[in-house]
């Protein structure tokens, strides 16, 4: 087995996950707008997705695609439209959370649930479905793989190797968020952030936005 490549893989993949994206944003805005278990999900779904990702590198498929001007412009209109609709729901969400706090200026102070009061509730299986979504149809996820594995697991990699690396990015993906979801999905926390949800679905909107629209240029200009 290669501890160094692992090492270095585990170095990469944490900086990845730590830096602001999709992922990043839906997990905050799962944890401090859901109930825990589906924050949960949420994470587990970001989880399984990059868990897929990496299979797929693996074997080669990613790669097919990328290498396919057809498939690959379609996942990146599929990625496109479905980081955009996620973007425009949360901007929604945040407008209309911005009408609400104008018009109760002046209302009498209410008290205060464990999950925001006007944020709908998803079930456990849409959080899951949420995260997986978010992970699997960004394309710069796909990206992000075949890069990664491109360049340090090599035809040369054993299979115990290769079978490490796969699980040791599902494994910190799946702590990451879930340490994500359980702090930000703390009743106390919750509350301390209620005050701003709009702004955390504000800038989710434009986060996932931003993302659709970088593709969409870069695919526009592919042309």
């Amino acid at each position: 087995m290669d501890f160094t490549l692992l090492a270095s893989l585990a170095v990469i993949h944490c900086i990845a996950l730590i830096s602001p994206g999709p992922d990043f944003a839906i997990i905050v805005k799962m944890a401090t707008q859901q109930h825990r278990k589906t924050a949960l999900a949420c994470a587990l779904g970001i989880s399984i997705a990059i868990l897929i990702h990496t299979l797929l590198s693996l074997v080669g498929i990613s790669l097919m695609i990328r290498q396919s001007p057809l498939a690959y412009t379609l996942v990146q209109c599929v990625g496109v439209s479905y980081l955009a609709w996620m973007g425009f729901q949360a901007l929604k969400s945040a407008i209309g959370r911005f009408k609400a706090i104008a018009a109760s200026t002046h209302a009498p102070v209410q008290t205060v649930t464990s999950v925001v009061p006007d944020a709908p509730q998803k079930s456990v299986f849409n959080g899951f479905k949420v995260g997986l979504l978010t992970n699997l149809l960004n394309p710069k996820a796909l990206i992000f793989f075949i890069t990664l594995f491109t360049v340090l697991i090599t035809p040369e990699v054993n299979l115990i190797t290769k079978t490490a690396a796969t699980v040791l990015l599902f494994s910190l993906s799946l702590i990451w968020f879930s340490l994500l979801a359980m702090v930000l999905s703390k009743p106390s926390i919750q509350v301390k952030l209620l005050n701003v949800s709009h702004i955390i679905d504000a800038l989710v909107g434009i986060i996932f936005i931003g993302v659709s629209f970088t593709i969409a240029i870069s695919l526009i200009s592919s042309f």
